[in-house]
């Protein structure tokens, strides 16, 4: 026989009918009624076994986290919480699960404690309900972007360029670390290494997907990208996946309109096809909120939350009327902000973001037009000479959540630029040819997946919105 999912008995109403159900023990209690759960649904479906005619071992082996297959009949549940259950008929131990050392237990665990047991943390409901919403999103994405006509492009990951030129890297080589060839001036001899030159993991796919999308026209990548960034933060990881759109034709308007379409766009669907998960994601939030002082409490639950940020226009401003606003602020004033903003040109710390969203604003803020001199090289020089068609798009509770840019099409701006960045024109003389040949305005944006996740999920910390967190001194399973 065939084995139903509990996702679909439990809205079944086939009285009667006879069913295979297999899964893990959630719980066992009263020595009748197993608690079974098979991944296909946070919810659980009820088992009761006739304990009287059944082997007393085989009871005493239905501990939490076994693996079992029932054949039963569904019928009409009795008890409160449940439509339907499984009169249990024949049961099978599939898989032992020794109760005196499996470390998750039917009780309230910390997210700390299961960050160490992450191979395991999956047969929470919590985890269950976040990896569904991660794959729902996922998804998504790509559902918007076809919808669009865009052109889904996998870009290396392996790669020679600093996309970001900040140079915090993962070198990728092949060479003997105790004793790698050398050249006459006693570097490193990268022409006797795998690629002949020094590679690195991509931390963007960004360069490559302007290549194809000043031929495709519309393209998009979601991959993995890495930094070598010595973070130890709730909002940074070490490997991590990018969305990044590129469209030929576009201005910073139409990457603003495209940003805002596609958060709202997945966040909805997200509302829509994760309705249980949402909702218990919603209520364990509204769980820790107690224990909070009155002050520190959220105006809004994650479900209106996710409504708001999926229906509001998002407040476009200037990142020279955002310094104004920051500079007047009661919290800049009073000298509560860790990084006070007192002149133009100061880099804005999540502290700032999350106030001009959470306090000012009360709703997503896209930011434009940055200082040159904090924004990278490939970004557009406006008029002033001072500032750059940059965008970032600030979310409640995440701060940045998108950052991106009209891209400088000018040939001898770009060239000018790089020079000043001291960033190697022969390197990249695959990127300028984009401007050598055919070259037109474009711009697009990177989107951190985990931080849409962190944002969708309620969750605090972004090594949770991960199956495993790459971070430093944390490479674990």
């Amino acid at each position: 026989m065939k084995r139903t999912k509990v996702k679909e008995l439990l809205n079944s109403t086939a009285y009667g009918a006879e069913i295979k159900l297999q899964g893990w023990v959630r719980t066992f209690r009263n020595n009748q009624f197993i608690a079974v759960n098979d991944g296909s649904t946070i919810n659980n479906i009820q088992a009761v076994v006739d304990f009287q005619n059944t082997d007393e071992a085989t009871l005493k082996r239905l501990t939490t986290g076994a693996a079992i297959s029932i054949i039963g009949e569904l019928i009409e549940s009795m008890g409160k919480g449940q439509k339907v259950e499984v009169k249990v008929k024949t049961l099978e131990i599939l898989g032992d699960s020794d109760a005196e050392i499996f470390p998750l237990q039917p009780k309230k665990h910390s997210l700390e404690f299961l960050r160490e047991i992450a191979h395991l943390r999956f047969r929470t409901n919590t985890f269950n309900a976040v990896f569904k919403v991660r794959h729902a999103l996922a998804f998504a994405v790509h559902q918007f972007f076809n919808e669009k006509g865009f052109v889904y492009l996998h870009t290396p990951i392996i790669t020679a360029s600093d996309a970001e030129g900040a140079g915090e890297m993962f070198r990728v080589t092949s060479l003997d670390f105790d004793n790698p060839p050398r050249d006459e001036a006693g570097k490193v001899d990268f022409k006797q290494d795998f690629f002949g030159k020094s590679t690195n993991l991509t931390v963007s796919g960004q360069l490559e997907g302007e290549l194809a999308a000043m031929a495709l026209g519309e393209i998009y990548t979601f991959g993995p990208t890495f930094r070598a960034e010595n973070s130890n933060t709730t909002r940074h990881l070490a490997e991590f996946w990018m969305i990044e759109p590129e469209v030929a034709f576009n201005d910073l308007e139409d990457n603003a309109a495209l940003a805002e379409g596609l958060l709202q766009y997945v966040i909805q669907y997200a509302l829509e096809n994760c309705a249980d998960e949402l909702e218990f994601l919603n209520n364990r939030l509204l769980e820790e909120e107690k224990s909070k002082p009155m002050d520190e409490r959220s105006e809004m639950d994650l479900l209106t939350k996710l409504r708001f940020a999926s229906t509001s226009d998002f407040e476009r401003l200037t990142y020279t009327e955002a310094i104004e606003i920051l500079k007047n602020s009661t919290p800049n004033k009073k000298k509560k902000f860790k990084y006070l903003i007192e002149h133009w040109g100061a880099d804005l710390q999540s502290e700032h973001e999350r106030y001009l969203v959470e306090k000012h604003f009360k709703k997503p803020v896209i930011l434009t037009d940055y200082p040159k001199d904090i924004k990278s090289f490939y970004m557009r020089l406006n008029d002033d000479g001072k500032t750059v068609r940059a965008m970032d798009i600030l979310f409640p509770g995440i701060g940045e959540i998108i950052g991106g840019s009209q891209r400088e099409e000018r040939l001898d701006y770009l060239e000018k630029r790089m020079d000043e960045m001291h960033i190697p024109k022969d390197e990249l003389y695959w990127y300028l040819d984009t401007r050598r040949f055919g070259t037109a305005p474009h711009a697009g944006f990177g989107l951190g997946f985990e931080r849409l996740v962190l944002f969708v999920t309620g969750m605090t910390n972004i090594r949770d919105v991960i199956p495993f967190p790459r971070a430093p001194k944390t490479a674990e399973f």
